[in-house]
């Protein structure tokens, strides 16, 4: 199935609805990722992938992407965030086939995705595995190393996708500790590197479908809340819940987009 426009603005509506139904933050950085995850779930994954979400606080849009692509159902979505749920605000570490790996500690999600693409490898298995990374992962340590091992590997089964909306916790994340420009600073491993627009439908498309002999990481240029005006590149919506108010002014922009 290709997603169309329609596709996207269903998605972001429901997204919305959980995440204002459960009281829940986080939602800036889910509408950021939320184009790439609905091209990988509704055109992209075989049932020979995996997929790793490693900031894991995204795990409203991976629900959503589920849930759209018709893998868990809307009465699911309706638990998010809440007593005994499946849906925890944070990847759960099992009751979810999709879900291969609890995340959310920022730094483990691309160790886990390269050791997976290596064990495929040695054990001879194709499909591939996708890695969606944040930004500010890329100040740690522990993601070098693991892009050092994949690198080391050529693990040409691994595809990186970098959510580069250059906001993270406390601030932009030139002023927290600058990458910038982290396109020139990741060029430096033996990769496949492209820089897209994150939220271009076409490039997300021809930047999953190529296929090089050595890892590749896509850093997608997006925007935190994007379709949003009033969480559009702003720090808050990091963490802030939505408001009635709030909520309905959200839906109707996502509307008339």
């Amino acid at each position: 199935m290709t997603i169309t426009d329609s596709d996207l603005k269903r998605a972001r509506k429901r997204l919305l609805q959980m995440h204002f139904e459960s009281r829940v933050g986080h939602i800036g950085g889910n509408l950021s990722c939320l184009d790439a995850l609905m091209v990988l779930y509704h055109e992209v994954l075989t049932p020979q992938d995996r997929f790793v979400l490693s900031k894991g606080h995204a795990a409203g849009a991976l629900y959503t992407a589920l849930w759209s692509s018709g893998r868990i159902g809307d009465d699911a979505l309706k638990t998010f965030h809440k007593d005994a749920t499946l849906l925890a605000g944070h990847p759960p570490a099992s009751g979810i086939d999709d879900i291969l790996f609890a995340t959310g500690s920022l730094g483990h999600g691309l160790s886990l995705a390269a050791g997976a693409a290596k064990a495929l490898e040695l054990k001879g298995e194709g499909g591939m595995v996708y890695c969606l990374t944040s930004d500010g992962e890329w100040q740690e340590g522990s993601t070098y190393e693991a892009m050092v091992f994949a690198s080391h590997h050529r693990l040409s089964n691994l595809k990186i996708l970098v959510d580069h909306n250059q906001l993270q916790g406390f601030g932009t994340t030139s002023e927290v500790a600058s990458m910038a420009p982290l396109g020139d600073r990741l060029a430096g491993f033996e990769l496949d590197l492209k820089v897209i627009d994150g939220h271009d439908l076409g490039a997300i498309r021809a930047a999953l479908a190529s296929r090089s002999n050595t890892c590749q990481l896509i850093v997608m240029q997006t925007h935190k809340g994007r379709g949003v005006s009033f969480m559009e590149d702003r720090m808050e919506w990091h963490y802030l819940p939505l408001g009635a108010e709030q909520y309905a002014q959200a839906v109707q922009e996502v509307e008339a987009r």
